[in-house]
């Protein structure tokens, strides 16, 4: 009868372990219990690798020993890629330490920066010892023959280690859906690059196609036809997504504003980088070493008048700008120095917004101040000069010679001036309750909703050109940094163009607590002495008690 009863309980143990076990592997479940939810992907990153039908390989180098910054990003890589793999099988990942392997080390790390993979080199010299180390926070992700680089690191000329690492693993799902969206999504929309009126030619904008490339198609798209056949240009423009005008340098006609008038009355995005003075750093670059910046008028102040915004003509000075390279001294003795240039600001970013989130410094030459006015369009302020911000109206005489003055900081008073606004809602047709330069069968006097970036300054688009061989877009040769240009330009053509909802993951805030390392170092000594001085104390005082009361005990 026991043996009958110890029988049913196993068998009914067994059954329940079974049970158990199996609402366990079809329940399974992970529960985000951070605050801010940094391990809960948004559904447009799920919605990317959903449908993956072959392995989606990611190889991560940031792999090895690293400081503890370094190995929070690193711990944070492999649990979104984690989350990545929750949703998918077909997700495989490779942890690879490139430098590893002493006899291979070398060879590796020129392979991985002529992918493009440029390395970070971390000092240390916490220890009272300098040491430097060579750091790949990259990742490749390939799919079907195509292959992306995925940078892990977000780095800034302005921030501290911790910063950049704070911001990204802030930007961690977003890099990595931004590959996959690269990979796995074919290229639907059409962008115009507009010709024409002397935008900036394709040598000079090669970097910035080469980046949107992947993303969209482009086109280059003339209005000279406007002339003899607007209502087919108009047709034909209307085939495109977003439009970009690079620095346009001549006027535009009556026709010709209006067909892109219409263009955006029909829901077309457009991206304008456009001046109201002529000046430019070639231009001073003569035997006197100086030029005349004068108004630009392209008949566009109507134009963005209508829409909520003006150009004006003036030059933004900012004492917080980029160096320009010029000779010091005189005949043999002149050498090649970087001096501050108040004519390059380098203007600050909204860290509100998804464009300008985390972003770097972005570089401007010879930009204008922006207002923005009262009508019922959004407007949102994406760049702005700092506060040590100055005007100079036109016509004036510019010199390089000038730089080498002494500037009165006083005079640079103006306040943050805007240099990139963001247009969104229903546009107003500038021509609304005017006589139509030409005839338009279906006109449209208010728009449906659409969007609009305004930027007051062609250069940022435009790339260094050296031996007729384009150059990275935002790299300055002089101070070896990257700014923020080619990455502001690309997130602008994302929002603007975006139907899913990836580039609103750049918003994502999360918050990571590091050490105080000045603290750190002030009391180095005094943790040390508990940690180690103290314990063996104890254990001296444990010993002598028990000793003492053993000897009592017994004697």
């Amino acid at each position: 009868m026991k043996t009958n009863k110890s029988l049913i309980y196993i068998l009914a143990v067994l059954i329940g372990l079974i049970v158990v076990n199996t609402i366990s592997n079809r329940a399974y479940g992970r529960f985000d219990l951070t605050k801010d939810k940094r391990y809960t992907l948004s559904e447009a990153s799920k919605s990317l690798i959903q449908d993956l039908d072959s392995p989606l390989i990611i190889d991560v180098f940031l792999e090895g020993e690293f400081p503890s910054e370094f190995r929070i990003l690193q711990t944070e890589v492999r649990q979104i890629i984690e989350e990545f793999q929750l949703e998918t099988n077909n997700i495989r990942v490779n942890y690879i330490n490139p430098i590893e392997d002493e006899s291979t080390r070398q060879r590796h790390i020129e392979e991985l920066t002529k992918s493009g993979l440029e390395p970070y080199i971390n000092t240390d010299n916490s220890t009272g010892k300098v040491t430097q180390e060579i750091i790949f926070p990259w990742a490749f992700a390939s799919y079907k023959e195509k292959t992306v680089k995925i940078p892990l690191l977000k780095r800034s000329i302005t921030q501290g280690l911790p910063e950049q690492i704070n911001n990204s693993v802030q930007a961690l799902e977003y890099a990595f859906a931004d590959g996959f969206s690269k990979l796995v999504k074919s290229k639907s929309k059409k962008i115009a690059i507009l010709k024409g009126n002397g935008e900036l030619g394709d040598v000079f904008i090669a970097d910035f196609l080469k980046t949107i490339q992947p993303y969209y198609n482009i086109a280059p798209f003339t209005l000279d036809s406007v002339a003899s056949n607007p209502l087919g240009t108009l047709d034909n423009l209307k085939q495109y997504d977003l439009i970009v005008a690079a620095k346009p340098s001549e006027a535009f006609t009556e026709n010709e504003k209006l067909v892109l008038d219409q263009y955006t009355m029909h829901g077309g995005k457009s991206l304008w980088l456009t001046e109201s003075v002529i000046m430019d750093k070639d231009s001073l670059y003569n035997a006197s070493n100086s030029g005349v910046s004068i108004l630009r008028d392209l008949n566009l102040n109507d134009f963005f008048f209508k829409y909520g915004v003006r150009v004006n003509p003036s030059l933004v000075k900012d004492l917080y700008s980029a160096p320009i390279m010029l000779a010091i001294g005189e005949g043999s003795q002149a050498q090649l120095q970087p001096v501050q240039w108040q004519y390059s600001p380098l203007a600050a970013s909204n860290p509100n917004h998804p464009i300008t989130k985390n972003l770097n410094l972005v570089k401007f030459d010879f930009a204008s101040p922006m207002d923005t006015l009262k009508n019922k369009i959004k407007k949102t302020i994406l760049l702005q000069s700092s506060l040590q911000s100055k005007l100079e109206g036109v016509p004036t005489s510019i010199s390089l010679a000038d730089v080498t003055k002494e500037v009165d900081e006083t005079t640079f008073n103006s306040g943050p001036q805007n240099l990139a606004v963001l247009l969104q809602g229903e546009f107003t047709s500038v021509y609304d309750k005017r006589v139509l330069p030409f005839n338009v069968k279906d006109f449209k006097s208010t728009s449906t909703e659409t969007k609009m970036v305004v930027i007051s300054d062609g250069d940022i688009i435009k790339n260094e050109v050296i031996r007729n061989r384009p150059q990275e877009l935002g790299f300055d040769q002089i101070t070896g940094k990257s700014f923020g240009n080619k990455e502001f330009l690309l997130n602008t053509i994302n929002y603007l163009l975006d139907d899913t909802g990836l580039i609103n993951i750049r918003a994502k805030e999360i918050s990571i607590a590091y050490l105080d390392s000045d603290k750190i170092k002030e009391s180095k000594g005094k943790w040390q002495l508990i940690n180690i001085a103290l314990p063996l104390l104890l254990l001296a005082l444990f010993g002598f008690v028990f000793n003492y009361l053993r000897k009592r005990k017994y004697t």
